[in-house]
């Protein structure tokens, strides 16, 4: 069962999350951030970046442009964890049968807060006629309040009334094996959806060699740090066993597992080394020429 502070505090945060994607852009609103706000409140932080991931990479290739609206899948994110979490669902199917359906409806909702803000923009556009600078701001401000509420309030009512439609829902899922085996490996599937997206639309053809040099390091990687992943494994039982005997079985538990993200680190790494040189090499190719505006220091389209 959802407690109610876990519903306020999920309200929230579902509120913040859309006014810091639209302004501040700290990640804050993407879909693995909200599982893993989701989780650490439901208490399950596994659950709540499983989805969270999976969720993120569904829409890693779904962008918005101009005035278009896309799924919600934040909102998703949050309703998945939260409901996986209480319901003791799981987080493949938890994905099918509960973000995605939540995100596809939430778009309405992205539809309204977009309709219901022109309300203060053309506010705003008569204080800078009168030079109402108060007016202005206050105005900006107040144009937050529907963006916040198209996520609050369905997020709010979901929590607070939907928790039996979840449960009869999981209840018929679970009657049916063939379905819920069905359900869930559409689960497990759309993470993969979301890299053919996103393939589809990058210059993949243009950046093969990017493309090949990524699929070799994650190769490479895996094989080095699994083997460095038994390393530790093998010392801490050493350790665990013999010399440091009378220690607490945690600390050679922990040791093992330092183990198992640096994998990450070293593609984190070697991305960073791209960037850069990537970086490095276009502000070679900026050279000053008779033709071009060296004192103004400006870049030509044709540089850029």
């Amino acid at each position: 069962m959802i407690q109610w502070w876990q519903i306020l505090l999920l309200t929230l945060y579902s509120a913040y999350q859309i006014c810091d994607e639209l302004t501040i852009v700290s990640s804050a609103g993407s879909p693995v951030f909200a599982g893993f706000i989701t989780g650490l409140i439901m208490g399950d932080m596994g659950t709540g970046l499983t989805i969270g991931a999976g969720l993120q990479l569904m829409v890693l290739g779904v962008g918005t442009f101009g005035g278009a609206s896309r799924i919600d899948a934040t909102s998703g994110a949050v309703l998945a964890t939260a409901f996986s979490v209480a319901q003791g669902i799981k987080p493949e199917l938890a994905i099918s049968t509960i973000a995605v359906p939540v995100a596809a409806l939430l778009t309405y909702m992205d539809i309204l807060g977009r309709m219901s803000t022109t309300y203060f923009a053309h506010r705003v556009d008569a204080a800078v006629e009168r030079f109402d600078y108060k007016g202005i701001e206050r105005n900006y401000l107040l144009g937050a309040i529907p963006w916040g509420l198209s996520r609050a309030l369905p997020v709010f009512f979901a929590l607070a009334f939907g928790g039996s439609f979840v449960e009869s829902l999981v209840a018929g899922v679970a009657s049916v094996q063939w379905i819920a085996n069905g359900l869930t490996l559409a689960g497990r599937m759309l993470p993969g959806l979301g890299f053919a997206i996103l393939l589809r639309y990058l210059p993949v053809k243009r950046n093969l060699h990017y493309l090949g040099l990524g699929f070799g390091l994650t190769a490479m990687l895996t094989v080095l740090y699994s083997n460095v992943q038994t390393l530790g494994s093998t010392i801490s039982s050493i350790l665990g066993t013999d010399v440091f005997a009378k220690l607490p079985k945690e600390q050679a538990i922990t040791f093992a597992n330092n183990f198992k993200g640096v994998s990450m680190i070293g593609m984190t790494v070697i991305g960073i080394f791209l960037a850069v040189l990537h970086f490095k090499n276009g502000q070679r190719t900026v050279v000053a020429t008779p033709e071009s505006n060296s004192e103004s220091g400006e870049i030509e389209d044709d540089e850029f």
